[in-house]
């Protein structure tokens, strides 16, 4: 989420619910005046053989397994921080 947004939340909180309704309101109006076009969905059927002969014939869930032991050293796990906080 853009800085910018984040400073427009924090804004928002100060303002009155019947100014916050009001804004709303007019953000909608704003928005029913624009073509939202959305992201083309996709199908699972198109990454078929996206990756073929990754696991080399072996089950995916042996993979997972033997990976997580180490046995593939070549492949490095990177730790995900967790969020601190929600976006929304």
């Amino acid at each position: 989420m853009s800085q910018k947004l984040n400073d427009l939340k924090k804004q928002v909180e100060t303002l009155t619910p019947d100014e916050q309704l009001r804004l709303i309101s007019y953000l909608l109006q704003k928005l029913s005046l624009c073509e939202i076009t959305s992201k083309p969905r996709h199908n699972v059927m198109e990454f078929a053989g996206i990756a073929p002969n990754h696991l080399g014939g072996m089950d995916a869930q042996e993979y997972i397994t033997r990976m997580r032991r180490g046995e593939f050293p070549e492949l490095e796990i990177e730790e995900i921080e967790p969020r601190k906080n929600s976006e929304y």
